[in-house]
């Protein structure tokens, strides 16, 4: 049975640094839109530094250090994958095109058969 944990922040100096990263990407943003007048390399220079700055504060907290090592986690699970050779994949691609289209017919020759069995004969509604 999975267990329900919930993970919280509980330093004070680990909120700080969230608080800080969160800071850093308002005023990444409203430094963009008050910048406007300075032109445009000033007001993207502005966006980017205070967004890396909001990223590297985000890193360096418990958090930021949790969702890295979920990175680092899921990309060695991707390189055990085993992927599908590229004739195995277009046979699989073939096989579900094929499904697809007999569903299709088949829904199709469904919804006749229903519309001619109320409509012409119940209903007598003729078109």
């Amino acid at each position: 049975m999975a267990t329900s944990e919930v993970q919280t922040v509980h330093s004070g100096a680990d909120k700080a640094k969230l608080a800080a990263a969160i800071l850093l990407l308002l005023g990444a943003f409203v430094a963009f839109y008050l910048l406007s007048s300075r032109g445009a390399l000033v007001q993207w220079g502005a966006l980017i530094a205070g967004l890396v700055a909001a990223v590297v504060a985000f890193a360096v907290s418990e958090s930021g250090k949790q969702l890295i090592a979920f990175g680092r986690d899921a990309w060695r699970e991707v390189k055990k994958v085993v992927w599908p050779a590229r004739k195995e994949a277009i046979q699989m691609t073939a096989y579900v095109f094929a499904f697809v289209f007999v569903m299709a017919l088949f829904l199709w020759l469904t919804d006749k058969t229903l519309e001619w069995v109320f409509y012409d004969l119940i209903l007598g509604w003729r078109k």
